[in-house]
C-alpha cells in the first residue's frame, strides 16, 4: 500500500510540475501576446535575427515545445516563411537551456517550495483581477509556485522511494564505459520526452538523478538523456503540424532534422566533448556543484548544432521541401491557414484567421471570375463543366463560412482584450458577406445557364458589352475589397468603395430603364429582356454584399454609407 501511495506522490508531483510550467508559460504568451507577434514580424527578417528571437522567446516563456509550436502555427498561418522559422527553431532550442540553469542554481540547494506557497497569496487577487494583464501575470506566479513545488515534491518522492537505488540496480546490468549504453540512454531520453511532451520536465528528473551521485550514472549518461531529449522535444511540433499545410509540416521536419543531426554530430566527439565541458566548468566557473556541468553541456550542445548549422538554413530548407514535396492544393481543401489542431494563444489565433478570411475573399473573386468565362463559352460540354465548378465553389464556400465561424468561436472562448473581441465580431460579420457573395455569383451563373436552356435568343451585343461592363465593375469593387481585408483600417479609406457601388448602383438603373425602352420599340423578346435584368440586378446584389464586407471590416452598420460618402468615416 505504501509502494503505491509513493508511486502516485511521484506521478502526482510530475503532473504539478507540468502544470506549473504549462500556467507559467500561458500567462507569459496571453501577457505578451501583441507584443510576441511584433518581436516576430520584426526581428527575422535574417536567420541571426531570428535565431536571437528563438532564444528570448523560449527564454521567457520557458518552453522550446510551446516556442515551436507557435512557429508551425505562424508558418500555417502564412505569418513567417520557411526560413525565418529555421533560425527560430534553432534559438528555441538555446533558450530551453535556462531552464536547467535554474534548476542547477537553486532547484534542489534552496527549499524554494517554502516561499512558493506565499507567493501564491500575492498571486491571488492578480487572478481575479478585472484587467487580462494582471490576471496574466497572475497566472505567471501561480505557475511559478508550482512548478517549483511540484519539483521540490518530486525530489522528496523520488528520495522516500529510494529512487537512487532502484536506478543503480537497473544500471548494474548494463556494461559499464560502453558507447552503446550511451546510445541507449538517448534512446531513452528520446522515448521519455515523447510521452511526458516537456523536455523541460525530463531534464528536471535527469538533473535530479545526476544529483544523487547514482553508481553508474555520471556526467556523460546524464548527457546522454539530455540529448535524447532534444529528439524528442520535436514530437509536440510534429504532431502539431499533422492538421497543417504543406509548410508548417516542413518547419516541424526542420526542427527534428535539426536535433537529429545535432546529436548525431556529438556523439561523434561524445566522450571529448564531456571532458571539456567538465574542465570548463572547473576552470573557467571555479566549479560550483555538479549539477552546472549537465547544464553547460545542454548549453553548448545547443549552441555549437546551432553555430554549425546557421550557416545551411537553405540547404536545410531544400532538403525538407524535397522529403515534403507541396501537393498541388484540390478544390476541394477549404481552409489553408486554420485548422482544428493548432490553436495557440487566443490573440495570437486572431492573426491566422485574418489571414483565413483574405484567402476566402480571394476565393470569392476567383469563382466571380469564372462567370466572365462563362459568357464566352459556347460549347455545351465546356459551359456545363464551368457552370459545374461554380457551383462546387459555392459549395465550398459555405463550408468555409461555417468552419471560420467555428474556429472564430472557439478563439473567443479565451480571455481576449476588448480590441480582438471586435476583430473577431467584425470577421464574423465578414465572412457571412462573402458567403453571400458566393451565393451571388453562384446566382450569376445560373441566370446564364437558365438563358441557354430556355431562350433561343441570344443576348445582343449592347446588352453582352453592358453585361461585361457591369462584371468589370464589380471586379474592381471586389479588388478593392480585398486591399481592405489585407490592411488594418487606419491604412485604407472608405471612400473608393463607396464610389464604385454607387458607380455601379447607377449604372444598374440606367440599363433597367435602358431594357425597358428597348423591349418596348422591340428590338428584343420580352423573355429575353428579363434574363438580361436578372443578370445585372444581381450583379448590383453583389456589389451590396462587398460594400458589406468592407464596413464590417471598418466596424461600420450598414447604414453608415453616407456617413463614410461624405468624408466622416
Amino acid at each position: 500500500m505504501e509502494l503505491i501511495i509513493n508511486v502516485f506522490s511521484l506521478v502526482g508531483s510530475l503532473a504539478l510540475f507540468l502544470y506549473g510550467m504549462k500556467t507559467m508559460s500561458e500567462g507569459l504568451e496571453k501577457f505578451a501576446g501583441d507584443r510576441l507577434r511584433s518581436i516576430l514580424a520584426a526581428m527575422t527578417k535574417n536567420r541571426v535575427m531570428g535565431v536571437l528571437t528563438g532564444i528570448f522567446i523560449t527564454a521567457l516563456i520557458q518552453s522550446s515545445s510551446a516556442t515551436t509550436v507557435m512557429v508551425v502555427s505562424f508558418v500555417n498561418a502564412g505569418l513567417m516563411t520557411l526560413t525565418q522559422s529555421i533560425g527560430v527553431i534553432m534559438g528555441a532550442n538555446i533558450g530551453t537551456t535556462v531552464t536547467a540553469w535554474i534548476i542547477s542554481a537553486v532547484g534542489f540547494k534552496v527549499n524554494i517550495a517554502a516561499f512558493a506557497i506565499p507567493l501564491l497569496a500575492i498571486g491571488m487577487p492578480l487572478m481575479f483581477s478585472g484587467k487580462g494583464n494582471r490576471k496574466s501575470i497572475g497566472e505567471f506566479i501561480f505557475g511559478f509556485s508550482f512548478l517549483f513545488m511540484g519539483l521540490s515534491f518530486l525530489q522528496e518522492a523520488a528520495t522516500t522511494m529510494n529512487i537512487g537505488d532502484m536506478v543503480a540496480a537497473m544500471l548494474s546490468h548494463v556494461p559499464q564505459d560502453s558507447f552503446l549504453t550511451i546510445i541507449l540512454f538517448v534512446i531513452v531520453g528520446a522515448l521519455v520526452t515523447m510521452i511526458v511532451q516537456a523536455s523541460a520536465a525530463t531534464m528536471a528528473i535527469t538533473l535530479m538523478l545526476f544529483g544523487m551521485n547514482i553508481p553508474g550514472f555520471g556526467l556523460e549518461e546524464a548527457a546522454a538523456l539530455a540529448m535524447g531529449q532534444n529528439i524528442g522535444t520535436t514530437i509536440t511540433a510534429l504532431m502539431a503540424s499533422l492538421t497543417a499545410n504543406t509548410q508548417a509540416r516542413r518547419a516541424a521536419l526542420a526542427h527534428m532534422l535539426f536535433n537529429v543531426f545535432g546529436v548525431v554530430a556529438f556523439l561523434i566527439v561524445f566522450y571529448p566533448a564531456c571532458n571539456a565541458v567538465s574542465w570548463f566548468v572547473e576552470n573557467v566557473m571555479g566549479g560550483g556543484n555538479d549539477l552546472f556541468k549537465l547544464s553547460a553541456f545542454h548549453t553548448a550542445f545547443n549552441i555549437i548544432n546551432t553555430l554549425l548549422l546557421i550557416g545551411f538554413v537553405k540547404q536545410i530548407e531544400k532538403l525538407v521541401c524535397r522529403m515534403l514535396p507541396m501537393k498541388a492544393q484540390d478544390e476541394d481543401y477549404r481552409l489553408r491557414y486554420i485548422s482544428g489542431g493548432l490553436l495557440s494563444t487566443a490573440e495570437l489565433s486572431i492573426m491566422e484567421a485574418q489571414k483565413e478570411v483574405h484567402h476566402f475573399g480571394e476565393r470569392c473573386r476567383r469563382m466571380f471570375g469564372f462567370v466572365s468565362e462563362l459568357m464566352q463559352t459556347h460549347d455545351e460540354v465546356e459551359f456545363n463543366k464551368l457552370f459545374s465548378r461554380i457551383g462546387k465553389y459555392e459549395n465550398i464556400t459555405d463550408r468555409m463560412e461555417m468552419e471560420i465561424a467555428a474556429y472564430l468561436n472557439k478563439v473567443s472562448e479565451g480571455r481576449l482584450s476588448d480590441a480582438s473581441k471586435a476583430q473577431i465580431q467584425k470577421m464574423l460579420r465578414q465572412i457571412t458577406e462573402l458567403e453571400s457573395i458566393g451565393d451571388s455569383v453562384y446566382n450569376l451563373g445560373r441566370t446564364l445557364n437558365r438563358h441557354r436552356q430556355h431562350c433561343r435568343e441570344a443576348f445582343t451585343p449592347e446588352q453582352t458589352q453592358h453585361m461585361q461592363t457591369m462584371l468589370h465593375l464589380v471586379d474592381g469593387a471586389l479588388a478593392e475589397m480585398m486591399n481592405h481585408i489585407a490592411l488594418p483600417p487606419a491604412r485604407t479609406g472608405i471612400i473608393k468603395s463607396i464610389n464604385i457601388e454607387h458607380e455601379i448602383n447607377n449604372y444598374r438603373k440606367q440599363l433597367r430603364n435602358q431594357n425597358l425602352h428597348d423591349v418596348n420599340a422591340g428590338l428584343y423578346s420580352y423573355q429575353l429582356g428579363v434574363f438580361y435584368v436578372d443578370f445585372i440586378s444581381e450583379c448590383e446584389y453583389l456589389a451590396d454584399y462587398v460594400i458589406n464586407v468592407v464596413q464590417a471590416g471598418r466596424g461600420l452598420n450598414n447604414d453608415d454609407e453616407d456617413m463614410a460618402y461624405n468624408g466622416k468615416g
